[in-house]
């Protein structure tokens, strides 16, 4: 897809992601607001997967590791055709197929992994990525990780293990939004310079804006060019992105937005879709 078709997009899944939420009465809006750009270029651009076969022994896979923001990725699996968008609207309702972390047992076509155990899914990506390496295979492995996550011990295990084994087909993302659940990182649990630690452990690392499409781009393709070893993308992003009261704010990390709230956020979306179409007239 074109850079304009796939902005174009992000609109649709923030609304997807509001919606959602509301109906549930419980989520994660503020990091599944930050994810919408990552997530949107990895199916619509970057990744090979085929919606009517997600079992294709061709495809690219993607471990969500931060699992509460599973909003975002259900509303792109949805878009990219694995199933109908009205099934979004079933988000943690008893007996649904989406759940408030992804489960594979629930039988939602396109998910690769059970996860929401923070700092795991590096693990379960390396995994595969070594498995597709020693048999040569040439699909590729995507790993979407929370900054707050990199507490975790786990991360920077599989993060040795993965610059050990050379896993060029790997391909780490981080969601640096600069928040968690408790706060500011830098006042939790400092992880900077974050950059140079993963250069530290062995990775190629690139740091962009992660609301641009076009650097997101790039760096995939940056990532894909890298033969040495694995790769990780450090993507700076707004928590709740596209909704002001909520950008920035700590406390919407797993707050749902109240009627009122959601319509709020919904008028001011497409109002900020309306300008940026004049824009792209322009």
């Amino acid at each position: 897809m074109e850079i304009r078709e796939l902005e174009k997009l992000t609109w649709t899944v923030r609304k997807d992601i509001i919606r959602m939420i509301t109906e549930a009465g419980s989520g994660h809006p503020g990091g599944s607001l930050s994810s919408v750009e990552i997530m949107t270029a990895l199916y619509f651009s970057v990744m090979k997967v085929d919606p009517k076969n997600p079992k294709w022994d061709g495809r690219d896979y993607f471990i969500l590791s931060k699992g509460h923001v599973c909003p975002t990725l259900y509303s792109v699996l949805a878009r990219r055709g694995f199933f109908d968008p009205e099934e979004l609207m079933t988000l943690r309702k008893l007996g649904s197929r989406l759940q408030g972390h992804p489960g594979v047992n629930k039988g939602l076509p396109g998910l690769e992994a059970s996860t929401g155990s923070l700092g795991q899914g590096l693990s379960i990506a390396s995994g595969v990525a070594l498995a597709m390496k020693l048999d040569g295979k040439p699909n590729r492995v995507y790993c979407l990780m929370g900054d707050g996550e990199l507490d975790e011990g786990n991360i920077w295990e599989a993060a040795m293990s993965s610059a050990h084994y050379r896993l060029f087909n790997l391909c780490g993302i981080v969601d640096h939004n600069g928040l968690q659940i408790d706060g500011e990182l830098k006042n939790v649990l400092d992880i900077a310079p974050l950059l140079n630690k993963w250069k530290a452990f062995g990775w190629n690392a690139i740091e962009v804006d992660g609301h641009s499409i076009e650097e997101v781009l790039d760096a995939f393709l940056q990532a894909e060019k890298y033969k040495s070893g694995p790769t990780v993308i450090i993507a700076k992003t707004v928590k709740g992105k596209g909704v002001s009261f909520m950008e920035n704010v700590a406390g919407w990390h797993g707050v749902a937005p109240k009627k009122d709230e959601a319509e709020k956020a919904l008028k001011e979306l497409e109002e900020r879709e309306k300008a940026w179409e004049e824009k792209w007239k322009k």
